[in-house]
């Protein structure tokens, strides 16, 4: 591998002169038959979830979540990590795999690019992950516009339902950045009844987050028919069910349902399968794909979306309720520049030039932005998971940084703290992470707990996460929010757990207060339930489901050439 001083290859050169095992081999050294296979081609497959059926009795391997610090727009690498960290596994003698979500078309041409992790520690075929896969996005788009489709010819054909036109609360979707259609009027020129609606990212679709949660065909076809499509103007809610929608949805989801397979650079398996927003959605990957890994591995490492006021959050108190697997370790990335930016004293603004200044030795600021990496390594002990801090270390980190980096982790109660340079070396850079994740998941603990119960009603349920996760001093309903609460717990809904929709920037509402704020009180604007998926999710501050494309989009330096191929992608 190029670990020297001279200009590292990019992140596409280095996946394109990657030499690939045939994926038939990669599901070979994990135990997956054949006939539990559905190619793709030669390097990417689907899993058939039958083989549950077969590995029941099989012991589940260890189960490591990566989360990490509030993320910021530098980027912090935790999929480069969570990559990097099976690989670390593997290389120190493990069987092991990870388990990753399937980016959004949006966000890869938008600012992000690529979101196959990086350097050394990549999945491949990069491009197929990044762009297509095998189709389960546009499955997820498509059943979700059926729905659409079906909901407002409801309405002009006699609407037996009695659905109400200004209470239908299900949009559209699309998967791609195209804020033109954030707010839309619909049904004019006498085709429907018109009405204002708009459209959501795929990502943010609640069939989306249904197909993560499903634990088998009929619990996704059951899940489908939940959907809460609108009122009517008897206050009742109408169902995907009560259109008949729902079994149609679930034909083309059938295929979808199984969890892809690819590979890492260095021939570890890797699941991808699924991809919700963690910001408005749970942001985790699927329940069929961790049960599958961990059936066939040692250990399987898995990414929460965000940070672990965010992603991990939700993936302990939504994933682990419906799957029931428990987590062994949480292994948290942090970064030298994330934290001097959570000081406070720079601006890190998406799209912008970073400020030089955020590049040079600076261990006071570090010190003041490792208050949010205290907060969330507080965050991980109310599950009573031991948790593996991961410095991703860049060029531009000091040694006295990486130190007071590490003083403030161990201080504040990590298991360990391991720097990882799986960016530059692979696996070989993430030997160090893997044994401290080895020695963590052996730890004798006390028992994983949840945050809340799902008996209690949903006010304490939402004041309990934003006091205790975010840190807040209370919450202000406004009366929206307020009227959600007694509908939904009039409906039967009160019991189900909680999904808080909130900017990532910040562990408050507000993206522009960083580090650790404090005696702030979280507004709820609204609440709303997604039934299927099975949670309720207050809307906290401003929250966009549809982004739009900036100025110069990562698009624009894409390409592909005679040979079929692409260039830019990231």
């Amino acid at each position: 591998m190029n670990t020297s001083a001279q200009r590292m290859p990019s992140d596409l050169e280095i996946a394109q002169s990657a030499t690939l095992k045939k994926i038939a081999e990669v599901a070979g050294s994990i135990g997956v038959l054949p006939d539990e296979l559905e190619f793709y081609g030669r390097y990417k497959a689907k899993v058939s979830p039958s083989i549950l059926e077969r590995l029941g009795e099989r012991p589940n391997g260890k189960y490591i979540v990566v989360t990490g610090i509030t993320p910021t727009p530098l980027g912090e690498g935790k999929t480069v990590q969570t990559v990097g960290l099976a690989q670390g596994l593997a290389h120190v003698g493990k069987r092991a795999a990870c388990c990753i979500r399937q980016p959004s078309l949006g966000p890869v041409f938008g600012i992000k690019g690529g979101a196959a992790g990086g350097g050394y520690s990549q999945v491949v075929p990069m491009e197929d992950f990044n762009l297509h896969l095998t189709g389960d996005n546009h499955a997820v788009s498509s059943a979700h516009a059926l729905l659409s489709a079906m909901v407002d010819t409801l309405l002009v054909k006699g609407n037996p339902g009695r659905l109400d036109p200004t209470r239908v609360t299900w949009r559209r979707c699309v998967d791609m950045n195209d804020g033109a259609l954030r707010q839309i009027v619909l049904g004019l020129g006498g085709n429907g009844i018109p009405r204002e609606t708009g459209f959501d990212l795929t990502a943010a679709s609640e069939v989306m987050a249904v197909l993560a949660l499903a634990n088998s065909l009929k619990d996704l076809r059951a899940r489908l028919g939940r959907i809460v499509v609108g009122y009517t103007n008897q206050d009742l809610p109408v169902f995907a069910d009560d259109l008949k929608a729902a079994g149609a949805m679930a034909i083309l989801l059938k295929d979808a349902l199984k969890p892809n397979l690819l590979q890492t650079l260095e021939h570890v398996p890797v699941f991808v399968h699924a991809g919700p927003f963690a910001n408005i959605a749970h942001g985790n990957s699927s329940i069929l794909a961790d049960k599958i890994a961990m059936k066939c591995c040692e250990y399987v490492v898995t990414e929460a979306g965000f940070g672990a006021d965010m992603g991990m959050e939700k993936f302990m108190d939504i994933k682990c309720r419906v799957s029931g697997l428990k987590p062994d370790v949480v292994c948290m990335v942090v970064t030298v520049r994330a934290m001097k930016a959570h000081s406070g004293r720079f601006r890190v603004v998406p799209g912008r030039p970073i400020d030089s200044r955020l590049f040079e030795p600076n261990v006071q600021a570090l010190k003041e932005g490792s208050v949010n990496l205290v907060k969330h390594l507080e965050n991980v002990r109310y599950f009573n998971v031991p948790c593996v801090v991961a410095i991703n270390r860049f060029p531009s980190d000091s040694v006295d940084e990486i130190e007071a980096l590490r003083d403030a982790a161990e201080m504040a109660g990590a298991t360990q703290v391991v720097v990882s340079e799986v960016h530059t070396k692979g696996g070989a850079g993430g030997a160090a992470l893997a044994d401290a994740v080895i020695g963590a998941a052996e730890m004798p603990r006390d028992n994983f707990r949840f945050l809340y119960d799902t008996e209690w009603d949903i006010a304490r349920k939402i004041e309990t996460i934003a006091t205790t996760i975010y840190g807040a001093a209370g919450v202000q309903y406004e009366r929206a929010a307020e009227r959600a609460i007694e509908r939904f717990t009039r409906l039967g809904w009160g019991n189900l757990p909680i999904c808080m929709a909130k900017t990532q920037y910040s562990l408050s509402h507000n993206p522009s207060w960083k580090g650790r704020p404090h005696d702030f009180v979280l507004p709820i604007r609204d609440i709303r339930v997604s039934a299927g998926a099975g949670y309720i999710y207050p809307l906290a501050g401003e929250m966009m489901t549809m982004p739009a494309f900036g100025r110069s989009p990562a698009a624009m330096r894409m390409d592909i050439d005679e040979h079929g191929q692409v260039v830019g992608l990231f």
